[in-house]
């Protein structure tokens, strides 16, 4: 009897690896990738220079089962910081239903969502780099309509500050809802988003129109910032874009490209004051881009060199920070 029970342990232990170890194996291996952006800036007015490495970006990303996937992203030198980015999984429920929970880029807007791998310039527009640009922790779904309108629906709730305090407490969150509508070349994009980083709501919308075909592609964004109470003046920005691309035979490279960029912001607050009265985190400003990229792809390999030229316009009077200013940028692409 002992004898029986000892082979038949044996055989539940050879049984039970087993199982794991075809699920083990049965798991994809996951998909490694990054960005690597250095780059040189001369300042036309003010005659100053830099080199930086602006990103140094590594993400591993891939599906445990095939409903269920993850994504891990950092930047290990974000102009010599380190910054946790995401940190996610993702369930697709089935029907056009997925659910995700995490760390991730709040679903609002659409350059926002552009990583420096897919910039078209080599800085980004004013809603992408001051108006919009939050990661937060919490929890998303989206649904994919499978018949008749094709478009995609995103709602997402969050609480505020939780990248930098996870143990933080708040009697607030954040909401957010974005609508993706593909038509043919044309993409139509709205959202609503509302938050509140302390004591005063704000409350924001965003539209915009894509559009990408053979050559050329365009978009248009604008997103409406209202602040509740009146606690600052509503907040109006601008981000219209378009790209050239021409394919080059007989060299290295694939194609050249040409861009031209207007992007626009009224006064500014990021709504972090310690008060209900906010202060300006950004004057109104205006700035015209214009610039030019040699790409080089083969696979999943991209190499890109951009040059781009930046002219700014400011109230009168007001003194732009060191890199706020007519420049001259000069970058160096690798993604992998």
């Amino acid at each position: 009897m002992n004898i029986q029970q000892n082979i038949r342990q044996r055989f539940a232990l050879v049984l039970f690896w087993g199982t794991v170890s075809l699920h083990i194996f049965a798991i994809e291996s996951p998909s490694v990738g990054g960005v690597v952006r250095t780059r040189y800036e001369y300042m036309t007015l003010d005659k100053l220079h830099r080199f930086a490495v602006r990103n140094a970006r590594v993400w591993v990303k891939g599906n445990i089962i095939p409903k269920i996937s993850y994504v891990v992203s950092t930047d290990l030198c974000d102009q010599g910081k380190f910054k946790f980015l995401d940190a996610y999984g993702k369930f697709d429920i089935g029907k056009g239903v997925a659910m995700q929970a995490g760390q991730f880029r709040i679903p609002f807007g659409v350059d926002p969502f552009r990583g420096p791998g897919s910039f078209i310039f080599a800085d980004r527009s004013f809603i992408g780099r001051d108006i919009d640009d939050i990661r937060a922790v919490g929890f998303q779904t989206v649904y994919t309509f499978q018949k008749h309108l094709p478009a995609i629906i995103t709602l997402g709730v969050s609480g505020p500050n939780a990248i930098t305090d996870q143990n933080h407490w708040s009697k607030t969150l954040y909401y957010a809802l974005k609508a993706e509508i593909p038509i043919g070349p044309f993409k139509i994009t709205g959202g609503f988003q509302t938050i509140k980083p302390n004591f005063v709501r704000v409350n924001m919308a965003d539209a915009a129109f894509s559009f990408s075909k053979g050559r050329w592609s365009t978009e248009a964004e604008y997103i409406y910032e209202h602040y509740v109470s009146n606690s600052f003046p509503d907040c109006h920005s601008y981000n219209i874009w378009t790209d050239y691309q021409m394919p080059l035979v007989k060299t290295v490279f694939n194609y050249l490209s040409f861009q031209a960029r207007f992007d626009a912001a009224t006064r500014y607050s990021d709504a972090t004051g310690d008060n209900e009265t906010l202060t300006e985190s950004h004057p109104s400003r205006k700035r015209i881009t214009i610039g030019s990229t040699l790409t080089y792809t083969q696979k999943s390999v991209k190499c890109e060199i951009m040059l781009n030229y930046q002219k700014y316009f400011y109230p009168e009077g007001y003194t732009a920070p060191d890199g706020r200013n007519d420049k001259l940028v000069a970058e160096l692409v690798f993604l992998f």
